[in-house]
């Protein structure tokens, strides 16, 4: 497994941190359902004014993951939004690094680093109800779906036609607890 170094970005990552996410949102797999099955990752763009927005957004932060080369190997956004609980988003890695365990790594450290810098006790995140086998991936890393849906938005992909069902699938997880003891 890699040894990953992180750090929060700063305004100077942002063209960086741009090609990743929108590399890794756009690559194809060929496991059905885990990236895509709709078309969507042809359509998803990512402007760098979006990052930079992410990156100087108070009570936000997003944290690289890098190799011992510097080179970044994936990201995930973070936003407090109270005293108690914050969000994850747009956890990518390199597409010649996944399935090496380095999502887990950076979605551990975003945890991690929730729970030390803010004091937060539960986080929130979201993916699209299309993807499965992602669902499972968060549901094994104690990610718990709350039941509520958020509407997809369907107005920044114009050109894609999607199943009228598809929606972003809400997930919590109260930190401090094994994904085992969640469980139950």
């Amino acid at each position: 497994m890699n040894e990953l170094n992180f750090r929060v970005a700063t305004e100077d990552d942002a063209a960086q941190l741009q090609q990743l996410v929108e590399s890794a949102f756009r690559t194809e797999d060929s496991r059905k359902g885990w990236t895509d099955d709709l078309g969507l990752s042809s359509a998803f763009r990512l402007d760098v004014q979006e990052v930079l927005a992410m990156i100087t957004k108070p009570d936000s932060v997003v944290l690289m993951a890098t190799n011992n080369e510097n080179t970044l190997m994936g990201s995930i956004g973070t936003s407090k939004r109270d005293a108690n609980y914050a969000r994850l988003f747009q956890l990518a890695v390199d597409t010649s690094q996944q399935r090496g365990g380095i999502g887990r790594q950076v979605l551990a450290y975003a945890e991690d680093y929730c729970q030390r810098t803010w004091g937060v006790t539960t986080l929130g995140l979201n993916t699209l109800s299309s993807r499965k086998q992602l669902i499972s991936w968060y549901s094994r890393h104690g990610y718990k779906m709350t039941g509520e849906t958020t509407p997809f938005p369907r107005e920044k992909f114009e050109s894609v036609v999607f199943p009228s069902d598809l929606c972003l699938v809400e997930f919590e997880k109260v930190l401090g607890i094994a994904p085992a003891e969640q469980a139950t």
